[in-house]
């Protein structure tokens, strides 16, 4: 069963949690960040992505750039921009988007249960992406982000959860740049927290990773390296944890991850139209952006035109975990037999737009010439997430997006 446990969080006082608060490291580059911290001395960007103090000309990865990474941290506990509170508890993180909010349960989970299995995963790591991370974690000596977790829910956690928000105001309550919605409760009764803790050990065998692979795989490579290091390692230590926000299943909804391609492999559009009828019926023509609305729909912008397209029966494998997914049949049917992408990962001819962002931005790409070809996918489910994670298999890659993104700063786990 999962270890999810309440700790002492740092955390800024209300008035600084608007301001502090900011997205998650890599959603942005270096001259984003900077931007989004101008006029902000309390942004944790000043942190996060601390290069933003210095000359373009520095390297973001140098031990110059973490220092000062650990040397604002200490400036923020300082001037009272993060206090730390005094017992362990639990928080509650709930985000709205369109009108709909989704509740999380912060706490912190168990490097152990990374590695045995109980904390499941459906995506690769890159090693110098996670070598990232361990190096800023280790630097600030604590997990300054947390990452966003999903479990099947639980219908008593749910009434615990739903008790609070309707009975307690937020600690923090805002609204982003972006509009999005943040709320934030702190969870006091010793009570309360200790029934939590029982529900996760008794009622919930596994937790998923939703986003923040590479974040995780780094907090358990840093629990596992600080073990081996301490000669006096009892299990107990805070390295053995790293923070995450807990969200149920059946709140959570997975936005489409779409692909848009540079060029057509040396195909006119009309065979690379005739190319795509080997495998999908044609369902419709438009000038107008044809949104996929089921699972095996797919639509295509090319010259200036939208089509709808179904795929063919035998072009996937509605049994299998991964065949079953639409970025597997776009892949075999159309991005490696036509357009010679083989592999996601290293290809420089594709890229993949989140769904956030809206299909026009396909077709604006598509028609400034920088693209010639983009394919908008139906979002996979979250239990096709599940599943695939349950059975040990990995997703391809850019399949995922989930938003709102969970902003940092709200709260910190220390490892000391």
């Amino acid at each position: 069963m999962a270890i999810i446990k309440p700790f002492k969080g740092l955390r800024p006082p209300q008035e600084l949690a608007k301001t502090l608060a900011c997205l998650p490291y890599d959603v942005m580059n270096s001259e984003e960040a900077k931007e989004m911290a101008e006029g902000k001395p309390e942004s944790l960007l000043h942190i996060t992505r601390a290069e933003i103090c210095f000359d373009k000309s520095v390297d973001s990865h140098s031990a110059e750039v973490y220092n000062r990474a650990v040397a604002n941290f200490n400036d923020f506990q300082n001037k009272g921009y993060l206090k730390e509170d005094e017992v362990a508890k639990y928080y509650i993180y709930a985000q709205t988007m369109n009108g709909k909010t989704q509740y999380g349960i912060v706490g912190v989970a168990a490097c152990a249960d990374y590695e045995n299995g109980i904390i499941k995963k459906h995506e690769l790591t890159r090693p110098d992406k996670e070598e990232d991370r361990k190096v800023l974690t280790n630097y600030l000596d604590a997990n300054i982000e947390p990452v966003f977790f999903t479990y099947r829910a639980v219908p008593e956690i749910d009434a615990i959860v739903s008790d609070i928000v309707t009975n307690k105001a937020a600690e923090y309550d805002f609204t982003s740049e972006d509009g999005f919605g943040h709320h934030f409760w702190v969870i006091e009764s010793a009570e309360t927290n200790k029934a939590l803790e029982s529900l996760f050990e008794n009622k919930v065998p596994y937790t998923y990773v939703a986003d923040g692979h590479h974040r995780t795989a780094a907090a358990a490579g840093i629990g596992a390296d600080r073990t081996k290091a301490n000669p006096n390692h009892t299990g107990n230590e805070s390295y053995n944890y790293f923070m995450a926000v807990h969200f149920p299943d059946n709140q959570l909804q997975i936005i489409d991850y779409n692909r848009v391609v540079k060029d057509l492999n040396g195909l006119t559009d009309e065979e690379f139209v005739n190319k795509v009828k080997e495998n999908f019926s044609i369902t419709a023509e438009s000038k107008e952006i044809v949104k996929p609305s089921k699972l095996h729909d797919f639509s295509m912008y090319l010259a200036g035109k939208w089509y709808g397209l179904t795929a063919k029966e035998g072009t996937y494998d509605d049994n299998d975990p991964i065949n079953s997914l639409d970025v597997s049949v776009l892949s075999k049917t159309v991005l490696e037999p036509v357009l010679n992408i083989m592999n996601l990962r290293t290809s420089t001819r594709i890229e993949f737009v989140g769904g956030i962002r809206g299909l026009g931005e396909l077709q604006k790409r598509v028609d400034n010439g920088e693209m010639a070809v983009a394919f908008a996918l139906n979002p996979v489910s979250m239990k096709q997430l599940m599943h695939i994670a349950d059975t040990g298999n990995i997703m391809p890659p850019k399949v995922t997006w989930f938003e709102p993104k969970l902003r940092s700063g709200l709260v910190i786990h220390k490892l000391d």
